[in-house]
């Protein structure tokens, strides 16, 4: 067991990190064409504005909620006056709200993708295996909710920031020390969210990099009558 612990959490999230870096920077190199979301709004627009918003938005939150919540010491949440364990309420709560929302777009999303004709026929067996993959981890992370509100010592939460920084400031040795000590299923959740990351630089999901951040402040479009 420690030795697949060292595997897939110590070693492979390094090969996932590397893939999905370098990756991207060669796939934007080689196939520049290929770099846009292929948006298939055009084939079939039922529920796609509701499915679409409520997923993307749904899904940035859990992306920054994990992000700040997993990198940030615990040194400055103490000093914040939050514990352990009011850290972990609050997850639960802000995450279930943004769980839903994705889980309800997401669900419109997949389904459409797998049960209209138009958009099924123009998909590739990539665009359906990263929503499945997407869907499979966002299922995961709801399940863990559950698991945790009968667990409110922020033990598990605590492990898994332990995990995160150590990544991160490269010291796998001790981050596998703390991921052994938190459930199967944090685990898989864990894994496949690391899959994710592997799979990034060949799906549709690299046009997250090219998000339009200054569209609000562009110029307006000028049209002129004859």
């Amino acid at each position: 067991m420690n030795y697949l612990n060292t595997l897939l959490f110590g070693v492979y999230p390094y090969l996932a990190g590397a893939v999905f870096l370098l990756g991207s920077l060669a796939r934007f190199d080689r196939d520049p064409f290929t770099w846009k979301a292929h948006s298939s709004q055009i084939l079939s627009n039922h529920n796609m504005r509701l499915a679409s918003n409520l997923f993307h938005v749904g899904i940035l939150l859990l992306f920054m909620g994990h992000f700040v919540g997993l990198l940030t010491p615990p040194e400055i949440f103490h000093a914040l006056g939050v514990s352990a364990g009011d850290k972990q309420l609050l997850a639960i709560v802000a995450g279930s709200i943004a769980g839903i929302m994705c889980f309800v777009g997401l669900t419109l999303l997949v389904r459409r993708r797998l049960t209209d004709p138009r958009v099924r026929a123009t998909s590739s067996r990539m665009d359906i295996f990263i929503l499945l993959l997407l869907y499979a981890q966002l299922i995961l992370g709801l399940l863990t909710i559950p698991v945790s509100l009968l667990h409110l010592d922020g033990h598990n939460m605590l492990n898994l920031m332990g995990w995160a920084r150590n990544i991160v400031t490269f010291d796998p040795i001790e981050a596998v020390a703390f991921v052994s000590q938190v459930g199967w299923l944090f685990k898989l959740h864990l894994f496949l969210g690391l899959t994710v990351f592997l799979v990034f630089p060949f799906s549709r999901l690299v046009h997250i990099w090219s998000a339009p951040v200054t569209y609000p402040a562009r110029p307006y479009q000028v049209v002129r009558q004859r």
